[in-house]
């Protein structure tokens, strides 16, 4: 299980670029949707990256399914040369992710973000058509519960807007 408070919190403490995405932006849209980590775009801008490591170093961020026997160096240079890291923390699982399938970059990704406060702290999440477009793109199986939860909450915003 996700620490969801500590990882959130953490990254705005640090005023870190990020938007919110996957199960538990769906979940904050309202959908009953159970996730088990925490998936996050973000800027990779340099002093992002420096924002970004300083705010999950205290977690022990390690790549999932990685080799404890292994070394691995959680820094700026580590975050920089990858797109795409799935790590195992002591807070639970967090995803980060440069690019989201059908937005494209993190500036895109924000631009389909909405504001939520959360913990205390305002966050950017990913709108509900942001994460149907998402959805749609990854083609993945685990996905169809998700997306057909959030066509239900599009239908009921655009049914209370008339």
């Amino acid at each position: 299980m996700i620490d969801i408070e500590k990882a959130i919190v953490a990254l705005a403490t640090e005023s870190a670029d990020f938007v919110l995405i996957g199960g538990v932006a769906l979940s904050i849209h309202s959908a009953a949707y159970v996730t088990y980590d925490i998936d996050f775009c973000f800027s990779r801008e340099k002093a992002n990256l420096v924002k970004i490591t300083r705010a999950l170093s205290p977690f022990s961020p390690r790549p999932r399914n990685f080799p404890k026997e292994l070394p691995f160096i959680w820094d700026v240079s580590t975050l920089g040369n990858g797109s795409v890291f799935k790590l195992d923390t002591s807070i639970g699982d967090i995803d980060l992710l440069s690019e989201v399938a059908g937005l494209g970059s993190y500036e895109n990704v924000l631009s389909q973000s909405e504001k939520f406060e959360m913990f205390g702290v305002e966050i950017d999440v990913l709108s509900v058509a942001g994460l149907i477009a998402a959805k749609i793109a990854a083609g993945r199986e685990k996905d169809l519960l998700g997306l057909t939860h959030l066509k239900a909450i599009q239908a009921a915003h655009s049914d209370s807007e008339l």
